[in-house]
């Protein structure tokens, strides 16, 4: 299957270069980008400043994806994968013991994959991933705060036979004035989302009762 992804960017990236890019982004080093033409828009700015949205297409048939939206995956396999490869502060000893849980439990190794395909996790969404890990929400509170947000999903090529696949289409210019408002509310009401969830049922499975394997955890 033919893919048609885009990359929201300060730059024109016509040939992106495999072994670049920040270790610490949620899925490790790679080349991120979107099939939603209007989250790379508002990816691609910041305030007061314009950007890019690059297009390219890539063959999928010939590579092994990972797809964290697929039955045989959960949040916690994102989460997982969030928590190993972005910074996290850790201020207590249970979320030190949480963090070490998570990554034992729910851990993917990514070296077998040539791309993945999961969620995006911008400031708000690791912010609502630490409060899970301190106990502070459960996992019901979390997964929907996930999906009312509308954080998008995100396709990462990972591996050089990946970057080989990728092929360039061309590029828009993206004006700040028009998408940044965009970007910014799309934050805004992820935020709201949340704190109307925090201030609603807070029964259900905090991270303590999933590491002693409380009621219903064997469900996840």
């Amino acid at each position: 299957m033919k893919l048609t992804l885009y990359h929201g960017s300060p730059e024109i990236v016509q040939r992106p270069e495999y072994g670049k890019g920040k270790e610490y982004n949620d899925y490790g080093q790679g080349f991120y980008m979107t099939e939603n033409r209007g989250i790379a828009r508002e990816w691609a700015v910041s305030a007061g400043t314009s950007g890019f949205v690059n297009e390219y297409t890539i063959e999928t048939d010939d590579l092994n994806v990972l797809d964290l939206g697929s039955e045989e995956y959960n949040i916690l396999h994102w989460l997982a994968l969030l928590v190993d490869n972005r910074r996290l502060r850790i201020s207590t000893p249970l979320m030190e013991e949480a963090k070490e849980w998570l990554l034992d439990s729910y851990l993917v190794d990514l070296g077998f994959y040539d791309a993945v395909k999961g969620y995006r996790a911008d400031d708000s969404y690791f912010a609502f991933a630490r409060a899970f890990l301190s106990n502070s929400i459960t996992l019901e509170q979390l997964s929907l705060a996930m999906r009312l947000g509308k954080l998008g999903e995100q396709f990462v090529i990972k591996s050089r036979f990946a970057f080989d696949m990728l092929e360039y289409r061309g590029y828009d210019i993206v004006n700040s004035a028009e998408y940044y408002p965009k970007r910014k509310a799309r934050d805004e009401q992820a935020r709201k989302a949340y704190y109307e969830i925090l201030e609603g049922n807070k029964d259900g499975l905090y991270i303590r009762d999933l590491m002693k394997g409380g009621a219903g955890s064997e469900s996840i």
